[in-house]
């Protein structure tokens, strides 16, 4: 296989930057005035994490397209990493969305639109009852103190490089086989060793061994890794996580928020895992904030069945927020009338034809890299093999050339989400994006193999 020129790629990437400053003189003036009121010179410090120097700033989105202040459309292919799964501002949904906000946005009491949300959710993913927070964070917050309460054990356990939003328990890593806190962890309030068991995603031995003390209150488990590179389950490995949590008294809390892509109920549906309880956010409410947690009966029933355990007022679980009017109407309109059955039809061909591009692209050009699909969100590492784990996807991880490719795309307008080679589909996505987005990767290749 072929390897890239450190050089060439050097150079290609000033070459980049340089064009990128040129085309975007709003954007790097408004960047310019924000760093003298915001920290980083963005709304949240996340923000910042854009090759070129400094963020596009956006001034409108619609269905798969962005427009940035210098005028320039991008195919939009990061939706928000994820938050814009549905495509940017849905008619149904900003009609429900409009509709509600002239009818009251929060009342702290419940709506018509709450009922019918829980009932679609128990028919989509399995669980009979919900809740409703503002996000997937919040959602998996909420649920480790509620494994705890009913368990009464003091540790939960992740995989390593999960992606669980901002929860503190899950900053924690392997390094050299010993957990660690995550390199990065701002100010932990206390140590995640403490509070958390860390194994290698696929690895049913490790898995056994952390259970079998028996002081794991619960495991919080993507289906299938989705910030570090997707890894994908080996066979038999979801069997043996239910088995061996069933058998040692520990509950499954199964976060869908990324792999909803795999349908229209997720992972969970699409295979039929029988996590106790399930968290989700960024994508249902079309935008708005919007999260939920869903239970089985008997974890719904042991979880109020104890006197001391305060779900009402200062125990822990809730917000004001949660559960408002606006996020409930604009989750109802985006169940029933945009990421649906006939959506999902749609865009998981749209995946494939991503996939299949880029797959061609690297064979004819003999380059040591791959992509990995799940439903309909794709991502490619540019590493020869598969990773089985996050350890090995981390890494194995290619910053430089990340970059290039991330800064390559916009200058040609294709959006990539910046925190890894993610691309996903929408009910807006198209045939022709798609393969723009072919032609642009292979553009890249030849521009990074030229001599």
């Amino acid at each position: 296989m072929l390897s890239i020129d450190r050089r060439q790629l050097k150079t290609l990437m000033a070459r980049e930057e340089e064009a990128f400053i040129r085309a975007h003189p709003r954007s790097q003036a408004l960047y310019e005035r924000a760093r003298g009121s915001l920290v980083g010179g963005v709304p949240m410090t996340w923000m910042s994490l854009w090759p070129g120097g400094f963020p596009i700033f956006a001034r409108e989105a619609e269905g798969a397209r962005l427009v940035d202040v210098d005028g320039h459309a991008y195919v939009d292919l990061c939706l928000g990493d994820t938050g814009a799964m549905t495509g940017h501002a849905p008619a149904a949904a900003v009609e429900a969305i409009a509709a509600q906000s002239r009818r009251g946005i929060t009342t702290m009491l419940p709506t018509e639109d709450a009922v019918f949300v829980g009932e679609e959710m128990q028919r989509r993913f399995g669980l009979p009852l919900w809740q409703f927070t503002l996000t997937a964070t919040d959602a998996n917050r909420f649920v480790l103190r509620i494994a705890r309460e009913i368990t009464k054990r003091p540790k939960v356990l992740v995989f390593n490089y999960c992606y669980h939003g901002t929860v503190d328990e899950t900053f924690i890593t392997l390094e050299n086989g010993r957990p660690r806190s995550r390199p990065g962890n701002v100010g932990p309030g206390v140590d995640p060793i403490v509070t958390t068991k860390v194994v290698e995603f696929n690895d049913v031995h490790a898995l056994e061994a952390a259970l079998a003390p028996g002081d794991v209150a619960c495991v919080l488990a993507e289906p299938a890794l989705t910030n570090v590179g997707i890894v994908l389950p080996e066979p038999g490995f979801h069997a043996a996580l239910r088995d061996l949590t069933r058998r040692t008294g520990t509950l499954l809390v199964i976060d869908e928020t990324h792999c909803l892509c795999a349908g229209p109920g997720g992972y969970t549906r699409a295979h039929g895992l029988e996590p106790d309880i399930l968290t989700i956010g960024k994508p249902l409410g079309s935008g708005v904030p919007s999260g939920a947690f869903g239970l089985s009966a008997e974890i719904a029933a042991q979880m109020t069945a104890s006197d001391e355990a305060d779900y009402v007022d200062t125990g822990g679980i809730g917000g004001t927020l949660a559960g408002n009017a606006l996020s409930l109407a604009a989750m109802r309109a985006t169940l029933e009338h945009v990421l649906t059955d006939a959506a999902f039809v749609r865009m998981i061909p749209l995946a494939e034809r991503f996939t299949a591009g880029v797959e061609d692209v690297v064979a004819k050009r003999g380059l040591p890299w791959h992509i990995t699909r799940l439903g309909c969100r794709a991502e490619y590492l540019f590493q020869p093999d598969r990773p089985r784990n996050g350890g090995e996807a981390h890494a194995r991880k290619d910053a430089d050339l990340d970059a290039f490719m991330h800064l390559f795309a916009l200058n040609r307008g294709i959006l990539l989400t910046p925190f890894h080679n993610m691309a996903l589909m929408s009910p807006a996505t198209t045939a022709e994006d798609v393969d723009r987005h072919t032609a642009v990767f292979a553009e890249a290749a030849d521009a990074l193999l030229a001599r």
